[in-house]
């Protein structure tokens, strides 16, 4: 076991109930929700078979693909799995099957890369530094990324601008950097009115977000936070750096 994963706080934390402490419908929700609704139209009628919503699996995106499923245009739902998720995350898959009868399509790594990855630098490779935290993302997420939007000519995200001081500027349509549209529908909304909509619409959700882990990706790369932390604080916390992985990061 590593020195980071032996922490005392990476044992499981106090449960709460998400719902509970956070949703509190907003008067202006109803009004977000139909602007988000009406952007995902508007998205659909663009861009048609070229767009496909990229979905961590996390509550943001639960919401967006309830919200898919509302407007009932085929829109593609994607994933990526890393090979590192939480069995609860994979766990929402035959949910969505189930709740919305989506077929979600499952990106995965490179198999042989992996292997040699893990056999040169060790399964706790992202602890040692940065650049081979940042080497086992591109592996683990970036790559599996790129076959996903190959083709496409647009991504629906769950990005919000309150997730992080690097996400304040998140619009809901724009430039990805690579010739794509990057599509945010929900954007402008609080966590609060994340949880009130999950709330009202009975939206299924990761139950580690019960447990205090408001961003969920990687297991080793995620714990929960402390009253007061940052929404991304949880995640790669042993670094000094911006909580991001690339598959967001401005060109």
């Amino acid at each position: 076991m590593s020195e980071v994963s032996s922490l005392p706080w990476a044992a499981t934390p106090a449960v709460g109930h998400a719902i509970g402490l956070y949703a509190k419908w907003t008067p202006a929700l109803d009004a977000k929700i139909e602007a988000a609704l009406q952007r995902l139209r508007d998205a659909s009628i663009e861009h048609g078979d070229g767009l496909v919503q990229s979905s961590s699996l996390g509550v943001e995106d639960m919401v967006v693909t309830d919200l898919i499923s509302r407007t009932g245009l085929p829109v593609h739902i994607s994933t990526l799995d890393t090979g590192k998720l939480h069995a609860e995350t994979l766990g929402l898959l035959p949910q969505i099957k189930a709740r919305y009868g989506f077929d979600v399509e499952v990106f995965t790594p490179v198999a042989d890369a992996v292997i040699q990855f893990v056999r040169k630098e060790g399964e706790d490779a992202m602890y040692k530094s940065i650049e081979l935290r940042k080497a086992c993302c591109g592996l683990r997420k970036m790559e599996p990324l790129g076959r996903m939007l190959k083709g496409r000519s647009a991504w629906i995200t769950g990005l919000r601008r309150e997730q992080s001081g690097a996400r304040g500027d998140v619009a809901f349509d724009e430039d990805d950097g690579n010739g794509r549209r990057k599509i945010s529908p929900i954007a402008d909304w609080t966590w609060a009115e994340v949880w009130a909509y999950v709330e009202k619409y009975a939206v299924p959700y990761n139950p580690l977000h019960d447990q205090f882990m408001p961003s969920i990706g990687c297991a080793p790369c995620t714990r929960a936070i402390a009253v007061g932390e940052d929404f991304r604080a949880g995640r790669w916390w042993w670094e000094d750096s911006t909580k991001e992985c690339g598959l967001h990061a401005k060109s």
